[in-house]
């Protein structure tokens, strides 16, 4: 799926464009089919975007291959989701910063007011507190 329009979320200095999003990277990936971690890997996946799994005890999710690391990511992924605890995201948000990633998404519960100061502070564009599989069905 490509968003052919532009979407931006604008509201108390939170902004996100998601115009032209192909490539998610998903941050605290699961394997457990339970888990918000997969559901969100199998929803984007069913959209049709290029999914990158992340989570460092996996190989393979929902038959994709699985990154360790942001580190190992291609820097052409257009925007990573966070589905992990805020003190993970602030660790992983900041590397994910320095590596030159622009466009981040913190699921509810994934967020934090330091990860907001941090991103604020670095020109990122993001979404705190909204569901990306909400967010994309249209």
């Amino acid at each position: 799926m490509d968003f052919s329009s532009k979407f931006t979320f604008d509201q108390g200095g939170e902004t996100l464009e998601l115009n032209g999003v192909r490539r998610i990277a998903v941050v605290g990936a699961s394997e457990n089919s339970r888990k918000y971690g997969n559901k969100i890997v199998r929803d984007l996946l069913s959209k049709g975007f290029e999914v990158y799994p992340v989570n460092p005890g996996s190989e393979v999710i929902e038959g994709v291959r699985c990154y360790r690391d942001i580190e190992e990511l291609p820097r052409d992924v257009d925007l990573i989701v966070f589905v992990v605890p805020p003190e993970v995201g602030i660790q992983v948000a900041d590397k994910a910063i320095k590596l030159g990633f622009k466009r981040l998404w913190f699921q509810p519960g994934a967020g934090s007011k330091q990860i907001e100061d941090l991103i604020k502070n670095n020109g990122v564009e993001y979404s705190i507190g909204r569901c990306i599989m909400v967010e994309t069905s249209f």
